[in-house]
């Protein structure tokens, strides 16, 4: 799996980080943890590192379980994207065991373990996945790539590159007999 199909597959299962406490009383404008805001824009962007660096910081000052399971959300997949699997895996499950229903995480989750080449655990992922969400784009990316590595397409075609390209169609080489 190349990191680009892997930056790609993370990018667009961030959680969202624009957390805004609403209470009647007072109104809050612009995210209400700035370091989750800014961690999960660094990881839209490809940047893994000061993605975990920021989202670490940002779930030091979580304010409630939002906050926390957004955090350990983006920490899975700034941590697949940092190519550190083994350090993402308890985040995910952190977020799993308290909410089986947050698509985003089987989603991130089926990533780690196909690049563990753990593929029965990343099938059963996206199933869990698609039975959450069953129109996702994101979903059917990540299903895309898993039988890729699975079940690889192997062409029927194959095409004679023998011919040297400065040969057009229809013309003899230089040197053939009846020149």
């Amino acid at each position: 799996m190349s990191n680009s199909s892997i930056i790609l597959a993370v990018s667009v299962l961030l959680s969202v980080a624009a957390l805004a406490t609403a209470e009647e009383s007072t109104t809050v404008i612009g995210p209400s943890n700035i370091y989750l805001y800014d961690g999960a824009n660094a990881l839209q962007a490809g940047n893994g590192e000061a993605g975990v660096r920021l989202t670490m910081q940002g779930l030091e000052h979580a304010q409630g379980f939002r906050e926390e399971k957004t955090a350990h959300s983006n920490l899975c997949a700034g941590y697949v994207l940092t190519n550190q699997l083994e350090l993402a895996l308890p985040h995910c499950n952190w977020v799993l065991e308290r909410d089986p229903k947050h698509w985003r995480t089987y989603n991130n989750r089926a990533l780690v373990y196909m690049r563990l080449e753990r593929f029965a655990e990343a099938e059963e992922d996206i199933r869990l996945g698609q039975e959450l969400r069953p129109n996702s784009t994101k979903l059917k990316i990540v299903k895309g790539m898993y039988l890729d590595e699975t079940q690889p397409v192997t062409p029927k075609v194959e095409a004679d590159d023998r011919r040297s390209t400065i040969e057009e169609p229809g013309t003899k080489p230089n040197g053939d007999v009846g020149d």
